[in-house]
């Protein structure tokens, strides 16, 4: 398999054939470093050198009634964590504001539950508005399944995307979940983008599943026309009933991201939960095929802070695509520069090498 000629197709739209993006995977052929560079391709033909910062917040934690076994929040989890319902308003109005301060693209507010009631997306309606008009920043919403109804009214309040992760393939499904159906999440990603939200949806690898797996999400993925796909790498929690199947090195985690860009050339492809704990120190070569990332943690668990995050991402030759609102003291301290006049673009500044 030539790597110049997957970039190529690319570059087109085209993606791999099934057969080549099985290989893309497994490897050893093409060898790791090409097929980093032919990701790269349009990684940088899209997105140039940037990469977007998203923030989560876990607005509600526990408490949830579905069974997913890869998450410690789900009815069998019996993993100790703090439960707590939806926090106050003030509270998640003043993380938006430490996440528009931290430089981040995206504020992303992540509620337990099977799906909000009408009345719940109301309140999450009026908290999307008061985020946007009180900061430059963008807003995704992850709340469980949901109708087209329930899609308007967020709609209307302006929210920029809806995420609902795919998380395997539709036949792998029932071995992580039985209380909804792969046909329920694909549902809420058409209700989404139906009523004019844009759809985030990727998956969760180390979990049992098999290569033709993950590649079908990769082209559903892309039948969907998903404009944002983050990839997870599953964190093994005690006491979940899924823990890590043992099959995640860094090479493969970084094929999956080379794969998910060659499927889907034009989107934001996003390196999420467990990136720290499975990249390892080949955590900046994730840069090469994917245009974001998560700071600050992935809501049960810690992740990289924004400072040594901005600093791996600076040091990779990188720039931050921030907002207007961002700290300048933080790029003082990363070793970043302002550029652009608004300053939404955080370039590295060489004088600090």
């Amino acid at each position: 398999m030539n790597t110049q000629d997957l970039a190529a197709r690319a570059l087109r739209d085209e993606p791999p054939s099934e057969a080549d993006a099985r290989r893309i995977l497994d490897g050893p052929d093409p060898e790791l470093l090409p097929l980093l560079q032919a990701a790269f391709e349009p990684r940088r033909a899209h997105f140039g050198r940037t990469v977007m910062v998203h923030v989560l917040n876990n607005v509600q934690n526990g408490l949830c009634p579905e069974d997913c076994g890869y998450c410690s929040q789900s009815r069998d989890s019996s993993s100790e964590i703090r439960k707590y319902p939806m926090k106050a308003d003030a509270e998640i109005l003043a993380e938006a504001e430490r996440a528009a301060r931290a430089g981040a693209s995206r504020y992303c507010m992540v509620l337990s539950g099977r799906g909000p009631s009408l009345e719940r997306t109301r309140r999450l309606a009026e908290l999307v508005r008061e985020v946007k008009a009180r900061w430059p920043i963008e807003v995704c919403l992850s709340v469980g399944l949901l109708g087209e109804e329930h899609a308007r009214i967020l709609a209307d309040a302006g929210l920029d995307r809806l995420n609902h992760n795919l998380n395997t393939s539709e036949s792998h499904y029932g071995e992580i979940c039985s209380t909804h159906t792969y046909a329920d999440r694909v549902a809420t990603l058409a209700a989404a983008k139906k009523c004019g939200i844009e759809p985030c949806s990727g998956l969760i690898l180390g979990m049992g599943e098999t290569t033709t797996d993950v590649v079908e999400v990769a082209f559903r993925l892309r039948e969907l026309e998903v404009p944002s796909i983050p990839v997870n790498f599953l964190i093994p929690i005690d006491g979940n009933p899924v823990l890590s199947d043992g099959s995640l090195s860094p090479e493969r985690c970084l094929r999956a991201l080379c794969l998910m860009r060659l499927v889907n050339p034009r989107a934001e492809i996003r390196i999420a939960g467990g990136r720290e704990g499975h990249l390892r120190s080949l955590g900046p070569l994730g840069l090469w095929p994917a245009n974001s990332l998560f700071v600050e943690g992935y809501l049960t668990t810690r992740g990289d802070a924004v400072r040594d995050t901005y600093r791996m991402i600076r040091d990779a030759g990188f720039e931050v695509q921030g907002n207007p609102a961002w700290d300048e003291t933080l790029a003082e301290e990363t070793g970043f520069r302002l550029a652009g006049g608004e300053g939404e673009i955080l370039k590295p500044d060489v004088r600090q090498n």
